[in-house]
C-alpha cells in the first residue's frame, strides 16, 4: 500500500454545525416539529448524499448556500495524518466547491497531501470514476496501491471498488444510516470513528 486518498465532508472535516444550521432553516420555514422533519432526514440519510436537501426538497423548502465557515476538523484529524504521513502518500478525491487546498490550508493540514482532486476545479464528480482516475494518474498510483477512505457507500466505496482499490468506510454522522445492501458496497474495512485509522493500518498494512 503506497496511497491513501481520503473524502474530506464527514470524513476529515465535521461538518455538524453546517447541518444544525440547514435543518434549523428548513423548520424555521416549516409548520411541524424538529422532530418529525429530522425523522425524515434520518430516512432520507439511508439512498441520498444528501439527506438534509432532499427532505427540505419534500417539504418544498430551499435551502441556503452551504456555509463553509461553518465546517471545521475532527479533533483527531491532525493527529492521524502525522501518523500516517512519511509512511504513506496522501491525496485527496472529494466534491467540493472551488478552494480546496485554501481550506485545508487554512486549517493546517495542507502540507500532508500531495495529490488533491476536487470536484469543482476537475470539472467531475464522485461517483464518476473520472475523477478517481485522475487522482491515481496524478499519483502515478496503481488502484491496487491505493486505498480510499470515505463516508458514503455510494460516493466512495462503490467506484474505489470498481477500479481496484482497497475502501474504508468512516461511518461519521449521517452516513450511520446506509445499508450495504449488496457486494459492490462492502468496504474491506470499517470504522465508527476517523482516529480509528492509525491503530488498522499499523494492524493491516504495514510490514505487508
Amino acid at each position: 500500500m503506497k496511497w491513501i486518498f481520503f473524502d474530506l465532508g464527514a470524513t476529515l472535516v465535521d461538518e455538524i454545525d453546517v447541518y444544525k444550521s440547514r435543518c434549523e432553516f428548513a423548520i424555521r420555514q416549516l409548520n411541524i416539529s424538529p422532530d418529525e422533519f429530522m425523522n425524515r432526514v434520518y430516512e432520507e440519510a439511508k439512498k441520498s448524499p444528501t439527506p438534509i436537501g432532499s427532505a427540505a426538497k419534500a417539504y418544498g423548502v430551499v435551502l441556503p448556500e452551504w456555509d463553509n465557515s461553518l465546517e471545521k476538523l475532527y479533533k483527531a484529524v491532525p493527529s492521524v495524518l502525522s501518523s500516517l504521513y512519511g509512511k504513506y502518500k496522501l491525496g485527496i478525491i472529494a466534491n467540493q466547491s472551488l478552494g480546496t487546498q485554501d481550506r485545508i490550508d487554512n486549517w493546517g493540514i495542507g502540507q500532508y497531501f500531495d495529490v488533491v482532486i476536487a470536484s469543482a476545479e476537475a470539472g467531475v464528480a464522485k461517483p464518476d470514476l473520472k475523477i478517481f482516475t485522475m487522482a491515481l494518474d496524478k499519483a502515478k498510483c496503481k488502484p491496487e496501491e491505493a486505498v480510499m477512505i470515505g463516508d458514503r457507500l455510494d460516493n466512495d466505496i462503490v467506484p474505489a471498488k470498481k477500479l481496484g482499490m482497497k475502501t474504508i468506510w468512516v461511518r461519521h454522522e449521517f452516513s450511520k444510516y446506509q445499508r450495504i445492501d449488496d457486494e459492490s458496497k462492502r468496504p474491506d474495512y470499517i470504522v465508527d470513528s476517523i482516529d480509528e485509522l492509525t491503530g488498522l493500518f499499523e494492524r493491516e498494512f504495514e510490514g505487508v
